[in-house]
């Protein structure tokens, strides 16, 4: 396995492109703070999420639950800053990625510190797994021009792609070419890996792979979080997190009764906070 070797940009509150992405563990990696999203089109407005309060630590492997249309794939892109919120407050690694930064300064931080690996790989298909996974770094402007295919060869080491390293993705399996998209998102060491189901597409023991690649990065001090519809894979992750109509379900309830369906889980939620109000 290699060594991952962590860029080291300044820190800068006022400046998430200038951001450090060295935690010590235990502290918060993400917070999100009373966050409100509501589309608006021509038929009206839709509230998606609902005053959400989410912290996942430093090295936590935690994967989103719930059912299409809960809000989960908008609570992922509220990290990744893609969808911006409505009302509230996003902070990773000590950076608020939304007040007063520009889109310029917010994707420039996003190449430095976060990877993202897609459901359907998203590799370009006229470059090799090698130049894919070396396209982060030119980007973010990472590493010197001649360290980096070596740092793009050491990735596809450590997800045993080494020998496909100058193939296109068109001549290797969907199991392998999610392998090079995960060697991707780590190209510029990034301490937040979001995923939004990176199994989806794969066979049983593809899928696996990918976990057991997953669990191991988070050993090494990664925060991964992961969308999945699978059970068996959340039986994996150090904390699941249940979304409800864009509402987060506690923790403790969901953990207690998990095999309660979602709705169900909702109204215990809903019958347990009046019976505080009550006893108060």
């Amino acid at each position: 396995m290699m060594a991952f070797v962590p860029p080291t940009p300044e820190f800068s509150h006022g400046n998430p492109a200038a951001a450090s992405n060295n935690m010590d563990a235990g502290q918060a990696m993400i917070e999100m703070k009373d966050i409100y999203k509501t589309y608006k089109n021509a038929a009206g407005e839709f509230p998606v999420l609902r005053g959400l309060y989410l912290t996942i630590n430093r090295g936590e492997f935690v994967s989103i639950v719930g059912k299409s249309g809960s809000g989960k794939s908008t609570l992922l892109n509220m990290i990744t800053g893609i969808h911006h919120p409505t009302k509230g407050q996003v902070v990773i690694g000590g950076t608020d990625i939304y007040t007063g930064v520009t889109e310029s300064q917010r994707s420039k931080w996003r190449g430095r510190n976060l990877g993202i690996v897609f459901q359907f790989f998203q590799l370009l298909p006229m470059l090799t797994l090698l130049e894919n996974v070396m396209l982060p770094m030119d980007y973010a402007d990472m590493y010197d021009f001649d360290e980096r295919p070596k740092r793009a060869e050491e990735l596809l080491r450590l997800v045993g792609l080494e020998k496909y390293a100058h193939k296109l993705p068109v001549l290797v399996s969907t199991g392998q070419q999610q392998s090079a998209a995960i060697a991707r998102a780590l190209a510029c060491d990034p301490p937040v890996l979001v995923a939004d189901e990176p199994t989806g597409n794969l066979d049983s023991r593809s899928a696996a792979a990918i976990i057991d690649l997953f669990e191991d990065l988070a050993r090494r001090g990664k925060t991964i979080v992961m969308v999945t519809h699978d059970p068996s894979l959340t039986a994996r992750t150090t904390r699941n997190i249940v979304i409800f109509d864009g509402e987060l379900i506690d923790e403790t309830i969901s953990r207690a009764l998990p095999l309660l369906r979602q709705a169900l889980l909702t109204a215990v939620q809903g019958g347990e906070e009046t019976a505080a109000i009550q006893a108060a």
